[in-house]
């Protein structure tokens, strides 16, 4: 089974979350965009990736469609370890993390949904089954800057089921409002995005502590600073989660000798994909460190971490908001927080081609 053609396909969906906020780049953020990486064969499989993303697409998308696309033409579908082992050499001497691999990480879901379409089984399935078959899921808000926003819209996550909630405040009276909104049986997780020295990073821990956070994820600036995390993790009884920034599974690797975390957040798109993530799992089990996988998506990426997620135990991140239409109907829109997992062969379910259609860019 030969891959015959890689086609990326730029969506762009308005998206209501209810507050003031700016995505990246200072940009408003009320539409939300995905990169959909779509692989055919000559067998007639048709499998569905998604590639990061967001205001980086046109990178990602030019990588693909430049420098990934004319080696995987022609090219075994089926030997997903092996294609994935040879182009990531290959192309090495254009990065090894951003557009590169994101481009990587979209082709390897497309390719894992063949083999697992090819097979007649959900994904879980080729990968030994799953231990839960309704996913947990927690409300990751934006960032509002405002506590009483913070307040306003933490209850509102809690009132619709969520017993997990993560911001990404920056200041205590921000976690306070959500600690007062949420009660004591909630969790809140605070992502910062690296902002702070490992000192200021300390000093805002601690600062958080009566709050109870469940993690502070990615206080440190640069975000590969393992050595800055690991010293924040000795110093505070909060626990540290980071790697949504991180590409292969040799970040990885050396965030976790380091000692630097308590949960690693691999993110699908990004990492290198399926194959990519899996190896990550597995050092992460070694390290004794929890697998917590960064998921603000709504395409195929969200569908394979909740794959990828099936034998975890913690819960799933889900952007908290509502899509004026969604790729896959229902599947992406929890009831108390809680989403099955896709049981339709490969991820379950392919994009919907009358939302393509309507929200294509061009």
């Amino acid at each position: 089974m030969k891959i015959a053609a890689i086609e990326t396909i730029h969506i762009s969906i308005p998206f209501i979350h209810h507050g003031p906020s700016t995505g990246f780049a200072a940009t408003n953020f009320d539409n939300l965009a995905t990169l959909i990486v779509k692989v055919e064969t000559d067998a007639g499989i048709t499998g569905y990736g998604e590639a990061f993303g967001y205001n980086a697409i046109p990178a990602t998308r030019a990588a693909i469609e430049q420098i990934i696309k004319p080696h995987l033409i022609g090219r075994d579908a089926t030997q997903i370890s092996a294609l994935m082992s040879e182009i990531q050499q290959t192309l090495h001497i254009f990065g090894r993390y951003g557009p590169v691999l994101y481009g990587i990480s979209g082709i390897d879901i497309a390719l894992w949904d063949i083999a697992s379409k090819a097979a007649g089984l959900p994904l879980y399935r080729l990968f030994g089954g799953a231990s839960r078959t309704e996913l947990p899921v927690y409300a990751s808000l934006l960032r509002y800057g405002d506590p009483e926003v913070v307040r306003d819209r933490t209850a509102d996550a809690v009132s619709q089921g969520y017993q997990y909630v993560k911001l990404h405040e920056r200041t205590v009276p921000s976690i306070r409002a959500a600690r007062e909104a949420a009660g004591d049986d909630v969790a809140i997780m605070v992502d910062v995005n690296c902002p702070w020295t490992v000192q200021q990073s300390i000093r805002m821990a601690r600062a958080f502590e009566p709050y109870d956070i469940f993690w502070l994820e990615e206080p440190v600036w640069p975000p590969e600073n393992f050595d800055g995390l690991a010293e924040v993790t000795a110093a505070t009884p909060v626990p540290i989660a980071a790697g949504e920034n991180y590409c292969t599974a040799w970040q990885f690797k050396a965030l976790l000798d380091a000692g630097a975390v308590t949960y690693a957040q691999p993110s699908v798109t990004k990492v290198g994909g399926i194959t990519e993530f899996r190896k990550v799992a597995t050092l992460a089990e070694t390290a004794n460190v929890l697998l917590a996988p960064h998921s603000p998506y709504f395409g195929p990426g969200f569908l394979a971490t909740l794959h990828l997620a099936a034998t975890s135990t913690e819960p799933v991140e889900r952007f908290f908001g509502n899509l004026e239409a969604t790729l896959f109907g229902d599947m992406v829109n929890p009831t108390n927080a809680l989403l099955p997992l896709p049981q339709g062969p490969g991820l379950g379910c392919d994009p919907d081609p009358d939302v393509i259609r309507e929200y294509l860019v061009e």
